[in-house]
């Protein structure tokens, strides 16, 4: 009943029943709404990543080079083209 092959190696089985049981009556809107939350913090993480790497950048070119880690280089280019020329900060290119 308790799928314990992807319980993290840090949580006990029990702690893990606990986590599972409020999973499964939780409503469904706070499951979505939850999801989102995830979601845009996963996305703040990587930024802040991004910011630490071109701390020169500005917030365009890390927008940029979120959506290009996001779609991936293909679809990044058929939506923003050549906008994100190399992988130096934009203000080492001018």
């Amino acid at each position: 009943m308790y799928n314990v092959g992807v319980r993290p190696a840090d949580t006990s089985p029990e702690a893990w029943k606990i986590f599972l049981d409020l999973q499964r009556r939780m409503p469904p809107s706070e499951k979505l709404q939850r999801t989102f939350e995830y979601s845009a913090f996963v996305a703040s993480l990587a930024e802040g990543g991004l910011r630490q790497r071109y701390p020169e950048a500005s917030d365009r070119e890390i927008f940029l080079r979120a959506a290009r880690l996001r779609l991936g280089a293909e679809l990044f280019r058929k939506a923003y083209g050549e906008e994100l020329h190399d992988d130096r900060p934009a203000r080492a290119r001018a």
